[in-house]
């Protein structure tokens, strides 16, 4: 807690814009602005469901969702301002569930929703793909991105089905024990995680049975969690098109697609930067530049949805006070 407290204010000190600029972005967007936070408001809800399905699918004890929609805020919250992002806020989720579910059960569903979180980013990313295809094709000449940018595009893509392949086996087999012994082969770190997975072998091994129980098991389970991400993602978009509008009004919807798709694979790439600072503005303002949207526009639109975030930051550090208060009243029953 007193670590997220402290992100928030350095966040607050380093923002990219003054406070005069940010008020002035709020009245320029009008009530565009609210209806983006209350938007997030739905995304995490969706999020939240897709955790308690994973949670409670193998489960006699199901947890409700009060619980899970306040460490799925404050869980993103940390993700947002901790460098490596997973480091932050995974562990906070696992330590805040365990009273709820045990600690190996609440380990493998944090794993699990990482998985499928990680899972659905590599389906949007390539459904992007698709529709950039499906759009250039259709319409030549509207989308005037360099060849070099195509030529990283279909490389991406070509990634993408990799991964999608390597998740879908991990799901069926589970990949936990054969990653870290994978890890376990690198110099520096090697030493030290071979020996985290001998002492651990029986509980990484639970895991892993819980991954391929969930595939194997859990079908319906599994495919709506992944639904359900997926369409968050889908729903985010929407943010993005509602602010351009405000300012291109012929931007479309599958413009803010592409724009989010292209920006959160470069922040993604830059995942040891707390809260993508510059990464995300710079992806935007070169992806709405690339779809003759306008860089300009494409700043403006990410500088308004990091206002956005940090009021969700702000919400999800409020929120570990009472998921705190919540796990002690439990912890004591």
């Amino acid at each position: 807690m007193v670590f997220g407290v402290a992100a928030v204010v350095v966040m607050l000190l380093t923002f990219d814009v003054s406070p005069a600029q940010i008020a002035d972005m709020l009245r320029r967007t009008g009530i565009i602005f609210p209806l983006c936070v209350l938007l997030w408001l739905v995304i995490y809800i969706m999020n939240a469901v897709s955790w308690r399905v994973i949670i409670n699918h193998n489960g006699d004890e199901k947890v409700p969702f009060g619980p899970v929609f306040r460490m799925t805020i404050s869980g993103f919250a940390l993700n947002y301002t901790t460098p490596f992002g997973l480091m932050g806020g995974e562990p906070y989720r696992i330590l805040e569930l365990t009273p709820y579910t045990g600690v190996e059960r609440a380990t493998g569903s944090v794993v699990l929703y990482v998985m499928m979180h990680i899972y659905s980013h590599f389906w949007f990313w390539m459904s992007a793909v698709v529709l950039y295809v499906i759009l250039h094709f259709a319409a030549p000449g509207k989308y005037l991105l360099p060849v070099s940018f195509i030529i990283a595009f279909v490389l991406f893509a070509a990634v993408f089905v990799l991964m999608l392949y390597l998740f879908g086996k991990g799901y069926r087999n589970g990949f936990l024990l054969k990653f870290l012994r994978f890890l376990g082969k690198f110099p520096l770190i090697g030493k030290p995680i071979t020996r985290f997975t001998d002492n651990n072998i029986r509980k990484i091994s639970d895991t892993d049975n819980q991954i391929a129980n969930l595939h194997a098991c859990g079908k319906s389970a599994f495919f709506w969690s992944l639904f359900l991400e997926f369409a968050a993602r889908a729903a985010g978009c929407l943010e993005y098109w509602l602010i351009m509008c405000n300012l291109v009004p012929q931007s479309t919807y599958f413009d803010a697609y592409l724009i989010v798709a292209f920006s959160s694979l470069f922040s993604n790439i830059l995942f040891f930067i707390p809260m993508q600072m510059g990464s995300k503005e710079g992806s935007v303002a070169m992806a709405s530049s690339g779809l003759a949207i306008g860089g300009p526009v494409g700043l403006f639109t990410a500088l308004v949805t990091r206002v956005r975030e940090a009021i969700w930051i702000i919400i999800g550090v409020v929120l570990m006070f009472c998921n705190k208060k919540r796990t002690c009243e439990r912890t004591d029953i």
